[in-house]
C-alpha cells in the first residue's frame, strides 16, 4: 500500500474525530482500511510461507 493511501486513512480518521464523515467518506474509509488489512495479511502470509523448518 502506498503512502498516499495511508495518509488518506489518517486524514479521514482525524476528520471523523473532529467533525464527522459523510456517507461517501465512511465508505471510502472502510474500503481503504480493508485494503490496508488485506495488504498486511498478504505480507504476513508470504513471510510465514518463506520460513523453512530444519532439524
Amino acid at each position: 500500500m502506498d503512502k498516499a493511501k495511508i495518509d488518506r486513512i489518517n486524514e479521514l480518521y482525524r476528520k471523523s474525530k473532529a467533525e464527522g464523515l459523510t456517507d461517501a467518506e465512511k465508505e471510502e474509509q472502510q474500503a481503504l482500511r480493508r485494503e490496508y488489512l488485506d495488504s498486511i495479511k498478504s505480507n504476513f502470509r508470504s513471510t510465514l510461507n518463506s520460513i523453512e523448518y530444519t532439524d
